[in-house]
């Protein structure tokens, strides 16, 4: 990654922890602004979803067109539900959680669920002793190399872009995302959000069915649920897949420098950052998860140093799919092509 002077970025001088107090002034939402992103966020959405609906009677490839489209906004639909789930939407939580169920239901993303899990993701991301709920999966090259060979080759199925990128997003909030995975044992609320999610999302295909047959649902509800789960994925790969990520081990990994060091600032035109809900400034979001989105870009334009720390561009984030394997030794993520010229068969 590099700088807006083409030199390489180094994180910023302030010591990863000192930011706390600089970052808690944009820790407040705004009621009026939180719901003013929230209306201009589903008024587009249901506007196209029935666009895409009526077009279906005059072409269906308009139709598919719209739909797939409208993918983006759910999309930001999801950043509303994240924020939720960190508590920076509304100052009222009641209201906050109600808002993250029933956008949860669009999202196909059970809330309660999702909200545990991705608060693990954040407690835990870029240790490596802490592995294995709300990251991609990314083995060493030592535990690489101590798989069986079936072991080996699932690995690098999972890595492969077809799997990440394509097959793995509808997936995920298909079909892994109707079952409370990694909180089966953690009691009673997580499979009601679950369960509860689930049905409501089983009313409104029933709905949708009983009034518009099955096209609606194939050629409306699934494009645009499967763009946002592909987008979603992607973006949350490259927020921390990147080559100068951190993990570490032990007493070795400090939880506010891996927050800003092992996460990527996607640097993304204006009409793409709108869309994503800013989520590209995930290295300040990770350190100060209670920033409501609309503020990120407050704290990137008052401090310099953050908005020239971890940046990645869309160029440059095409490479990191072919990163597969953390190099404990160079403290880096590495191809399997170069890991095996580096140490020797992988």
């Amino acid at each position: 990654m590099t700088d807006q002077t083409g030199q390489p970025d180094s994180a910023p001088s302030r010591n990863a922890r000192a930011w706390l107090s600089v970052l808690a002034r944009y820790r407040e939402p705004t009621t009026a602004r939180s719901l003013f992103e929230l209306a201009v966020t589903l008024v587009p959405f249901f506007a196209l979803w029935t666009l895409a609906w009526l077009l279906l009677s005059v072409n269906a490839w308009l139709a598919l067109a719209v739909a797939l489209f409208n993918g983006t906004f759910l999309v930001r639909i999801f950043i509303i539900q994240h924020d939720c789930g960190h508590g920076s939407f509304l100052a009222n939580r009641t209201a906050q959680d109600w808002i993250g169920r029933s956008l949860g239901v669009l999202t196909l993303t059970p809330y309660a669920v999702w909200k545990r899990t991705h608060s693990i993701h954040h407690a835990h991301h870029g240790d490596l002793d802490q592995r294995g709920i709300g990251d991609v999966l990314t083995l060493t090259i030592n535990e690489y190399r101590a798989r069986s060979i079936f072991g080996r080759f699932m690995y690098r199925l999972y890595r492969h872009p077809l799997v990440l990128f394509v097959l793995g997003p509808s997936y995920l909030f298909i079909l892994q995302n109707r079952l409370p995975i990694g909180l089966m044992k953690s009691g009673w609320r997580y499979w009601a959000s679950a369960m509860g999610t689930n049905a409501m999302i089983g009313i409104a295909l029933a709905l949708i069915a009983w009034f518009g047959g099955l096209m609606p649902v194939l050629l409306v509800f699934l494009p645009t649920s499967i763009v946002a789960a592909t987008i979603g994925v992607w973006l949350f790969y490259v927020q921390h897949q990147f080559e100068e990520t951190h993990w570490s081990r032990g007493e070795n990994w400090q939880l506010h420098h891996a927050a800003l060091e092992g996460s990527s600032h996607y640097v993304l035109p204006q009409p793409l950052r709108w869309l994503s809900g800013n989520i590209g400034i995930h290295h300040v979001h990770h350190l100060y998860s209670r920033i409501p989105f609309y503020r990120l870009p407050e704290v990137l334009r008052d401090h310099r140093e953050l908005a020239e720390a971890q940046r990645l561009t869309i160029g440059e984030s095409l490479t990191t799919a072919r990163l597969h394997l953390w190099d404990e030794i160079e403290g880096k993520l590495v191809s399997f092509t170069e890991a095996r010229a580096r140490y020797g068969r992988v």
